[in-house]
């Protein structure tokens, strides 16, 4: 709002806080688009509207000399708008690589492949990948994008036999599976290729923070904590931990986290560590003894959230009690905010606020803004306040299923 930010439309459903300039003569686009895009529109808005929200009809009450900025689409844009492209991990466009770019190249008027990133974002899309995570631009939708761009996602099969089957990943080595960080490791390795070395692998943990540690500290301790950041606080890779320092740590890519999944990750991996603690235990290894109180409490919390009594279950304001979810069965188009909560509730390992998190995202489920119609279904409850922050018994919810 404050800068006016402009972006290329290109069809989707957007915000009431956004609006879209549409040209009369798609001729004058490029033209528009110069103008918006540079400080200048912002400055002439201001001048006639100082308020941090502007309304639509004050966008296009602004002088626009469309000769003038022909000339500069010309000279910037000989070639015409180029096609959507990004590096940037959190936008619709971006290419899914952990390390290639793409950029504009002022030279040629168009865009172009960059250098490899050692950007704080390649670490974060190398763990994505290995979970499983797919952008828009991989998953068959009709994203546009430039022909760089293109070409970079049909490489992305060459990671393939690296990523994980469930979308499961332990930290240290469960399961007959390799410890996170030597596969993630592969990841890397493979994306830059010939590029390689081992000063890259510093040059990335210094631009994520973890200067002098290894990638599995890196995971352990910041990744989450920077995942968070990074998305807007709306994380897609969860981390679920049992509060020691060298215990049971997992990431699992929330997309896939689905019931059976759950359960594969308190019976088979994690019951798997704690048969790993238990004959250390036997052996009298220092330290095993806490590992395996913490995994068995770690059990016991997410076994909670499987059965999903209160405080551990899903409440969706906008769905009546005979469609709530029972037990830890997530609807995804409900979104992380409500889904993640289980695992934000009871007590904290660690982290106030974090629940079983390594981490706590900034998340709050008290109201919504604005006012509920008559017609939803927690509107009596609530007074047509929009609570989100509401817990429901499992004898409730198998009651209303029932009839």
């Amino acid at each position: 709002m404050r800068k006016l930010p402009a972006t290329l439309y290109v069809g989707t459903h957007f915000d009431n806080n956004t609006a879209v300039l549409v040209p009369h003569n798609p001729a004058h686009l490029p033209a528009l688009w110069c103008y918006c895009s540079s400080p200048e529109y912002n400055e002439n808005v201001r001048q006639i509207d100082q308020a941090l929200k502007v309304t639509n009809a004050t966008l296009v009450k602004v002088p626009f000399d469309l000769a003038r900025w022909q000339k500069v689409a010309e000279e910037k844009y000989p070639h015409g708008l180029p096609k959507p492209f990004s590096d940037d991990p959190t936008q619709w466009f971006f290419h899914g690589h952990p390390c290639a770019s793409v950029v504009w190249n002022d030279d040629k008027k168009w865009t172009d492949f960059g250098p490899l990133r050692t950007d704080s974002s390649v670490l974060q899309v190398a763990v994505a990948r290995l979970l499983g995570y797919r952008w828009p631009g991989e998953t068959g939708q009709a994203v546009e994008v430039c022909d760089e761009s293109r070409q970079i996602l049909q490489t992305l099969s060459q990671f393939d036999d690296l990523v994980d089957d469930d979308g499961i990943v332990c930290i240290p080595a469960v399961h007959g599976e390799q410890p996170a960080a030597d596969r993630l490791l592969r990841v890397l390795t493979r994306a830059y290729g010939d590029q390689w070395t081992h000063a890259t692998l510093e040059t990335l943990l210094t631009n994520s923070d973890s200067e002098g540690k290894t990638l599995e500290s890196w995971l352990r301790d910041g990744f989450f904590k920077q995942h968070c950041a990074m998305f807007g606080h709306r994380p897609f890779i969860w981390q679920i931990w049992d509060g020691t320092k060298d215990g049971f740590s997992v990431l699992v890519n929330y997309h896939k986290f689905t019931r059976k999944a759950l359960e594969s990750l308190i019976y088979t991996y994690l019951g798997d560590w704690i048969a790993q603690q238990q004959r250390q235990v036997d052996a009298k290894t220092p330290g095993a003894q806490n590992r395996l109180d913490a995994a068995v409490m770690l059990q016991n919390r997410l076994k909670l959230i499987l059965v999903g009594d209160a405080p551990y279950d899903i409440f969706v304001r906008w769905k009546p009690l005979s469609q709530q979810p029972i037990g830890w069965n997530p609807d995804l188009n409900d979104g992380v905010r409500l889904n993640i909560r289980p695992f934000m509730m009871g007590p904290d390992i660690k982290k106030a606020g974090a629940g079983i998190l390594r981490d706590k995202p900034n998340i709050k489920w008290d109201k919504d803004r604005g006012k509920d119609v008559e017609s939803s279904p927690w509107y009596e409850l609530f007074h047509g306040d929009r609570i989100n922050d509401h817990h429901l018994s499992l004898k409730e919810k198998e009651g209303a299923h029932g009839r």
